[in-house]
């Protein structure tokens, strides 16, 4: 893929709509049209990109292109991210133009991984806001542990396709919702996800369009930014005693993003916010050196400072970091698309290291592994229909054993044996 290139140089003090967010899919679409709706973001303009026109004409979002007219029809993309990908690709003419448009210098794009238009859409979609020169940030969702496997791996994939057609990428595990908010509503909850869009966008887009004391500019945020892989933006605010600490925790400490490794990052941007009512001191300024020297020697590290009025006694921190966080293959190792039907040894060995990666991201009791167990059958069961169909129709790897002694309880008083593990043999 070839990278385009704009120039950073502007003049003026009118805030300018740097920065367009795209939402694709339905829970792309639901979080930028939330994000529209609770009041604009000054310096943020709008898309909503979909394969579903009734879901775009529900949304007050001026911008929108229905993707792949020929393609989709408009009736969606039907759970299918190669067909959405056709749909975008179709439409590639349309959305470039809707991206470069105006004065925009960088692209948010949101998607729901899992299903069909984000899984594929927004991948291709953000080729070809790389290839025009925009800084492009990702920021997706995946599933909650309930859709099932199927569905967590096709969105781990659409994740490994995003992570090569974007800038940087913020992904947000829906399953943290229920662990972090299990007391909230599931409004409220998944207002928390969509929060971390219209955060990163607003925390940018002040960077940007409010003049510091020790400038930063759209420049810094490319550097930072572009080529940066996973990335942490966000902003927190605190005040009284050691404001300047607890407003930094609070904008690493986002539950729903992976933060775990911010000290490993290669790029920093730090920006502190303060109002003149309570002016920032030196002593607060000098605790961002206690932060970043936890950071390697080798990181890259860009500062800013800027009063913000309206903040009263709180300070804000706005950090965006890159370059670090997840192993390459902590989404989809090689092995889990090499696939032999023929060999049931090759789907054992896949189906582990599907387990293994589902675990790796949602936490080692995500997934319930069965060992396989052999059942000896009695002469009478051998002829049970209902028990025979029982053990052809489930793997033994899912068989759920507590299932099969329930119905053979009463259909004999023979009982089978069960070999174990030591090749010995035992009454059921």
């Amino acid at each position: 893929m070839e990278r385009g290139n704009i120039e950073f140089e502007y003049s003026g003090s009118e805030i300018k709509q740097l920065i367009k967010v795209v939402g694709v899919g339905g829970g792309g679409g639901n979080a930028v049209t939330k994000m529209y709706t609770s009041g604009s973001v000054p310096g943020v303009s709008f898309l909503l990109c979909n394969t579903d026109k009734q879901a775009l004409d529900h949304s007050p979002v001026e911008d929108k292109i229905m993707i792949g007219p020929t393609v989709t029809k408009g009736l969606g993309a039907g759970a299918k991210p190669e067909r959405a990908k056709d749909a975008a690709e179709e439409s590639k003419d349309q959305i470039r133009v809707a991206l470069t448009e105006g004065e925009t210098r960088m692209v948010f794009i949101t998607a729901g991984m899992g299903g069909g238009t984000g899984t594929g859409a927004a991948p291709v979609i953000g080729k070809i806001a790389m290839e025009a020169g925009l800084l492009t940030i990702g920021i997706v969702t995946i599933p909650f542990l309930f859709e099932g496997t199927a569905k967590i791996l096709q969105a781990l994939e659409g994740v490994k396709q995003m992570r090569e057609s974007v800038d940087a990428l913020l992904v947000i595990n829906n399953q943290r919702l229920i662990e972090v908010y299990k007391n909230f509503t599931v409004s409220e909850a998944f207002a928390k996800a969509d929060d971390t869009l219209s955060n990163a966008a607003r925390g940018i887009s002040e960077l940007v369009n409010i003049a510091g004391e020790v400038n930063l500019d759209f420049a810094d945020v490319d550097t930072v930014l572009r080529g940066g892989g996973v990335a942490v933006i966000n902003t927190g605010y605190a005040e009284g005693e050691d404001r300047m600490t607890l407003a930094i925790q609070e904008a690493l400490n986002s539950p729903l993003l992976n933060n775990n490794n911010i000290s490993k990052a290669r790029q920093l941007l730090i920006n502190v916010y303060y109002d003149d009512k309570a002016p920032l001191t030196v002593d607060e300024f000098s605790q961002i050196h206690e932060f970043t020297s936890e950071f390697s020697d080798e990181v890259n590290t860009i500062h800013g400072i800027s009063r913000k009025e309206g903040l009263g006694t709180k300070l804000g921190v706005t950090i965006l970091a890159s370059g670090f966080g997840f192993d390459e293959d902590i989404f989809i190792p090689k092995t889990v698309k090499k696939r032999d039907p023929l060999t049931k040894i090759n789907e054992d060995k896949e189906r582990d290291e599907q387990h293994r990666l589902i675990e790796r991201i949602y936490g080692e009791h995500a997934t319930k592994r069965t060992k396989a167990e052999p059942v000896a059958l009695s002469i009478n069961e051998l002829d049970d229909e209902e028990l025979i169909i029982i053990l052809e129709e489930t793997p033994s790897f899912r068989r759920d054993h507590r299932i099969f002694e329930s119905k053979r309880v009463d259909k004999s008083s023979n009982r089978a044996i069960r070999i174990n593990n030591y090749g010995t043999a035992s009454q059921s």
